[in-house]
């Protein structure tokens, strides 16, 4: 089986949703002549995470539906291109908006509608819709079925969202991004890649777009391989700052020999002894006196 190749599309947005359809499909085509079977935009791509810093009103206003012309001529374009496309968007709904993606498959079929669970309520995300669940698709590509799932930015900060991921099968996980990608973040995505045994791609924006320094990265999970007596760097692609469009090689082919040999996972796992991270009582940021042993 061929390598899937992965193109995160880190650029910059323009002013207006007009601007960002155009850029973001002539994007896209670049990244096909590059050889990508998967092109995955930053977070909320159709108003270019613009909801700093401006009235909510104004910012909500700018929401488009899942079935606009928007996110349809993508879904025209992937199937144009064979090339599945994970777009993202500020999506019109009853009541507050969602922070959307939508992937295509490389038919042009609409096969995962994510919206970001884990919303950053202690900030101005606190007037959109957060998701319920996360899912997994399988996705038909060149190389074949692969099972898919999303995170969206801070989603990443909880490891139960990649470990539901997991358990549902996936095997990469998307991940829009519109944040700076410093040190500590890098890490959580190299841990959930790890601990999962679970690919790991995610797409930032460029330095020069506020709050963003672009650092899109792909962790493959794979750590051991039989030909090094250590372990290896998960890391098989992370972007610099500047605006571009980055292609990642994952062999697939690798990634499930590792997934069925190795320990990580669901291998070892003790479910009937984490009920408290269930329990919807905890809700202070410790662990309150009658949970100590």
């Amino acid at each position: 089986m061929k390598n899937l190749k992965i193109a995160l599309l880190q650029i910059a947005p323009g002013g207006s949703l007009e601007e960002n359809l155009e850029k973001g499909l002539a994007s896209c085509r670049k990244a096909r002549e590059m050889g990508a079977d998967i092109a995955l935009f930053p977070e909320m791509w159709s108003s270019g995470y613009r909801i700093y810093n401006r009235p909510v009103s104004e910012w909500q206003a700018e929401a488009v539906s899942a079935d606009s012309d928007f996110i349809r001529s993508f879904g025209q374009l992937a199937g144009e291109l064979s090339m599945a496309i994970g777009v993202t968007l500020l999506e019109k709904v009853e009541g507050d908006p969602r922070n959307t993606l939508i992937l295509f498959d490389r038919h042009g079929n609409r096969k995962l509608t994510y919206a970001k669970v884990h919303t950053c309520d202690f900030d101005v995300e606190r007037h959109l819709t957060p998701g319920e669940d996360f899912y997994v698709t399988t996705l038909d590509t060149a190389c074949g079925p692969v099972e898919v799932g999303a995170m969206i930015c801070y989603d990443r900060e909880f490891p139960e969202s990649a470990r539901i991921l997991m358990l549902k099968g996936a095997e990469l996980i998307l991940v829009p991004n519109a944040c700076p990608m410093e040190i500590n973040r890098l890490s959580q995505l190299r841990g959930r890649a790890y601990e999962n045994m679970t690919a790991i791609a995610t797409c930032n924006y460029p330095a020069g777009v506020p709050d963003c320094n672009g650092g899109s990265t792909v962790f493959d999970g794979v750590a051991y391989v039989p030909q090094l007596d250590g372990s290896r760097d998960t890391c098989i692609l992370q972007a610099g700052e500047e605006e571009g469009i980055y292609l990642a090689s994952l062999d697939l082919d690798q990634l499930r020999r590792y997934r069925s040999e190795e320990a990580m996972g669901n291998a070892y796992r003790h479910p009937k002894k984490y009920g408290l991270l269930v329990d919807t009582r905890i809700r202070e940021p410790f662990v309150r006196e009658d949970y100590r042993e």
